[in-house]
């Protein structure tokens, strides 16, 4: 010890540096992965329900342009703002859009020669309307998966819940339409699927016009 230094002073230099606050990391900053999630299921929702028949194309397998979009946009894309509403600490957006990504991406790979689905359900000795019964189990299924996320959806805006509603009524009727092999009920499903599309792209523009970004914003209903 330098001659210099005293055991009090030691001291106060310790006090003081237990005195001062915990250096904090600072947070990184996550964007909202909302209106990302919701522009990639409205787009591609639009595209299929037109195939659907709405607009008088033809109704069956999608054609390539519709599977593309299912596997990047609707299903990747998604699938990725999926994972980042984990990041934001949102449980129900992540679980939605990851859910919905998934969709896209396995019912998009129904349609690929390559992964030979529909090539077994055509196969020797396999009635012809086993496919469409097999698809009106799957769209059944992803029916009551928005159910689901529908009695979930009742706290957040009246733009989800109208969202999660008109997407439950789609899939109810393509579900349907494949049982019954009725091209008026997929029509219908098709339509259904236009609504829940412009829903959900309002429902994006909503959270990207926001006080930052825009001199207006777009309401979506809060709910008690």
């Amino acid at each position: 010890m330098s001659t210099s230094e005293h055991p009090q002073d030691i001291e106060k230099t310790q006090m003081a540096q237990q005195a001062l606050p915990p250096v904090v990391a600072p947070r990184m900053v996550i964007a909202n992965p909302g209106p990302l999630g919701l522009s990639s299921f409205a787009l591609t929702t639009f595209v299929l329900s037109l195939h659907n028949g709405y607009a008088g194309l033809p109704i069956g397998s999608p054609s390539n342009v519709v599977v593309g979009l299912a596997f990047f946009y609707g299903g990747l894309v998604q699938l990725l703002a999926g994972m980042w509403e984990f990041a934001t600490g949102n449980t129900f957006g992540a679980t939605a859009f990851s859910s919905y990504g998934g969709f896209w991406l396995s019912y998009a790979l129904i349609f690929v020669p390559g992964a030979g689905i529909e090539a077994a359900y055509s196969a020797e000795g396999v009635e012809p309307f086993v496919l469409k019964r097999s698809l009106c189990i799957y769209l059944t299924s992803w029916a009551i998966m928005t159910a689901i996320l529908l009695i979930a959806s009742h706290r957040s805006s009246v733009g989800m819940v109208l969202l999660f509603f008109f997407l439950f009524i789609t899939f109810v009727l393509l579900a349907a339409g494949e049982y019954n092999n009725s091209t008026s009920t997929q029509v219908a499903g098709g339509a259904f699927g236009v609504v829940t599309s412009i829903i959900a792209w309002y429902n994006a523009l909503s959270g990207l016009l926001t006080k930052e970004s825009s001199y207006f914003r777009l309401p979506v209903g809060s709910l008690p």
